[in-house]
């Protein structure tokens, strides 16, 4: 009568023990890939095309706007590129994206003195009247702010909303995610209230009168107003004036359009895998950018840093099990519609992983993790720490949970273990969406690590026993 229980804690004990033993193997197949990850190291160092990539996207393309001529240019290029690279199943992907134009557009203070104002219309805004705008501003902080004025001091004015960004910290990040609310929302903020415009003070901590763009959007039960970004110079400058007593009187012409749908597509190329092809791994980034600067640091780097990734494992002849899969997504910046048409037609592919490379081209830092299963999660985390202590020599090494991106996170639902590719942000949000976002702003030796980062991250994923987030 005792046979049977015995027999089930034998069986208990063998399951425990062939847990335990899987965990010591997958430890240990990681840290096998340090000589792989060592090679990937010294030939990337040596040699690699990932700022050549940059200079050819950014300097001989320029800015790549949803809809425009140039993105075009860029999606061939891409697909050029990767080909010359010796890359397999290099496609386009056709999607289709909303297209707007910025057209002309000045921004000019009449009283108390007459000025110029730098700016930048706001992505999806509408135009004014052709004469344009011409109001009296009123300055406010904040939403709360706002909304303690009665509506009389708001009717018929321009609305401006002077909310600084908190600088960045290593512990909090950038102010980011406080300050672009009002970037999105400040327009049907003031439309709500009577304001017949709104301005918002850029979306950075750092400017030399450098006005920064980004998308907003209606609330679709308030009437439509036209926006636009002015520099933190110049928001601060009406805001005293205002604090002083003095009437602040601003002309506004913007000639924004919405030119309905226009074709554009996802780029995609591969390294197929030995032994399990339908598992992937991707890696990427969005080809598109503002209309403004040349998209370098937004987000050309992180495009050019994975098809370099690739392009190193390649010449490497360092063929995992599962495929690498390469997307460089359109439309990010103004509509995620490249994102949400990758992951529709792309359903039913396995997806394992997913890196996106979205914050520039600085040094990295490590990888964060961001999956809907909260067990394999922590599975994924323990088994990404080993994975990036084989990239102790560019030092990144850290692992951690947090938010993976915009474009990636669109293949969570799909069960993939989400990333996002850390880097050091400081300097980042100074040209963000502005003209100032050029080439001459990335570092070479940075954004070489940054595609190093990818090669070996995506590689050892890719090739690894067991699939992330799975002992």
């Amino acid at each position: 009568m005792k046979i049977a229980p015995l027999l089930l804690a034998f069986a208990i004990s063998l399951c425990v023990s062939a847990e335990t033993q899987a965990q010591v193997n997958t430890q240990i197949k990681i840290s096998s890939y340090g000589s792989v990850a060592n090679q990937i190291i010294k030939s990337a160092k040596k040699e690699n095309d990932s700022f050549l990539k940059l200079q050819e996207l950014c300097d001989d393309i320029g800015h790549r706007l949803s809809g425009s001529a140039s993105l075009d240019q860029a999606i061939a290029w891409a697909q050029k590129s990767m080909k010359d690279d010796g890359q397999e199943n290099v496609r386009a992907e056709a999607v289709t994206v909303r297209k707007w134009v910025r057209g002309d557009e000045s921004c000019e203070l009449l009283e108390p003195r007459g000025m110029k104002i730098n700016m930048l219309g706001l992505g999806w805004s509408i135009g004014t009247p052709a004469e344009g705008i011409t109001a009296e501003v009123i300055s406010v902080k904040s939403k709360s702010e706002l909304d303690a004025l009665p509506d009389e001091a708001i009717q018929g004015k321009i609305v401006l909303f002077d909310y600084p960004m908190a600088r960045y910290s290593e512990t909090d990040g950038a102010g980011y995610g406080d300050a672009v609310q009002y970037r999105s929302n400040g327009a049907s903020w003031a439309a709500k209230r009577g304001g017949v415009a709104a301005l918002v003070r850029s979306v950075t901590a750092y400017s030399l009168d450098s006005p920064h763009t980004g998308a907003m959007r209606y609330d679709a039960e308030v009437k439509k107003i036209p926006t636009a970004a002015i520099s933190v110079e110049s928001a601060m400058m009406i805001s005293r004036l205002q604090k002083r007593g003095k009437k602040c009187v601003v002309k506004l012409v913007m000639n924004a359009k919405d030119m309905g749908e226009a074709p554009s597509a996802n780029v995609i190329a591969e390294i197929v895998g030995t032994e399990k092809p339908e598992e992937v791994v991707l890696i990427g980034g969005h080809i598109d950018s503002w209309d403004v600067g040349q998209g370098a640091q937004d987000d050309g780097a992180g495009c050019v840093a994975a098809m370099e990734a690739l392009n190193i494992l390649r010449k490497l002849d360092l063929k995992p099990k599962r495929t690498i899969r390469v997307v460089l997504w359109t439309n990010e910046e103004n509509g995620l519609a490249g994102a949400r048409s990758y992951a529709a037609r792309h359903q039913n592919d396995d997806h394992v992983a997913g890196i996106e490379s979205d914050s520039g081209g600085f040094k990295p830092q490590g990888l964060t993790i961001d999956a809907q299963d909260e067990e394999k999660s922590q599975i994924a985390l323990e088994q990404l720490t080993e994975i990036l202590a084989l990239l102790e020599p560019i030092g990144a090494t850290r692992a951690k949970p947090g938010y993976s991106g915009a474009d990636v996170g669109q293949i969570k639902p799909l069960g993939a273990m989400c990333m996002g590719l850390t880097v050091d942000g400081r300097l980042y949000f100074n040209t963000h969406h502005t003209n100032a976002d050029t080439v001459d702003k990335v570092n070479p030796k940075e954004l070489t690590d940054c595609a190093i980062t990818l090669a070996v991250a995506a590689y050892v994923i890719a090739d690894m026993p067991n699939r992330l987030g799975e002992n």
